[in-house]
């Protein structure tokens, strides 16, 4: 989901968390129209964290996204997104920044105690693999001022959770190829191309996309589920 601004630790002192955010997706022309579509209504959980890939960290976030969950509309059209943001965090490059997000995600699955999302498969390495938190399959998109992508460059760490759900709803409104097109020709637009690892849901690895690297094929994932 979620294109870069400017990182300087005034920018960041003298905007909130949230306008930060806010202007990285609405000011800078970001080229997910479902992320601005959410910031215009306003239809955002954003909550700060401290020392991403901590098991402290990953306490919080579950206690929050449970919280998220409890007041999440299934029953109607409406999309909400749930954001993770560590503005005090220093993240130099990308290697480093997707060490840290599957280590935040190890750490978020040790401590739920809610089985897999029975729709996805746990397997990383399976096509049809989704992250699974609280029992519900959530898309992860990680974002950090050094991405190589402009849509993943945001002023600060951070973690997107969206829910499966809502790409379900899109298939069933029968928008999401007309969606993933607009979306793919705005950050072509952008970036000169296309994200490399961006595939849809059963046609490739998901979890290639989780941190915005560009990987190779010997990649492996870090994450390994308690249930294999």
């Amino acid at each position: 989901m979620l294109l870069g601004m400017e990182t300087s630790e005034n920018v960041i002192k003298k905007d909130s968390v949230e306008e930060a955010l806010k202007n990285f997706i609405l000011k800078k022309k970001h080229p997910c129209i479902m992320a601005q579509t959410v910031f215009k209504m306003e239809d955002y959980d954003i909550k700060e964290y401290k020392n991403l890939g901590s098991p402290s960290a990953a306490k919080d976030i579950l206690k929050d996204l449970e919280h998220y969950l409890e007041n999440y509309d299934f029953s109607t059209n409406s999309f909400a997104t749930f954001i993770a943001a560590f503005p005090e965090e220093n993240i130099d490059d990308e290697l480093t920044f997707e060490k840290q997000l599957w280590q935040q995600l190890n750490e978020i699955h040790k401590q739920d105690k809610i089985e897999w999302d029975p729709t996805v498969s746990s397997d990383p390495q399976n096509s049809e693999f989704s992250f699974s938190i609280l029992g519900k399959a959530f898309y992860i998109v990680g974002l950090h001022p050094n991405s190589s992508r402009m849509a993943r460059r945001a002023p600060f760490p951070s973690v997107v959770f969206n829910l499966h759900f809502q790409f379900e709803q899109l298939r069933e409104m029968n928008t999401y190829k007309r969606v993933r097109d607009r979306i793919r020709r705005r950050d072509k637009k952008l970036q000169g191309s296309i994200n490399p690892m961006l595939a849809d849901f059963g046609h490739a690895n998901e979890a290639l996309q989780y941190s915005g690297r560009k990987v190779d094929k010997n990649w492996e994932c870090p994450f390994k589920p308690s249930n294999n």
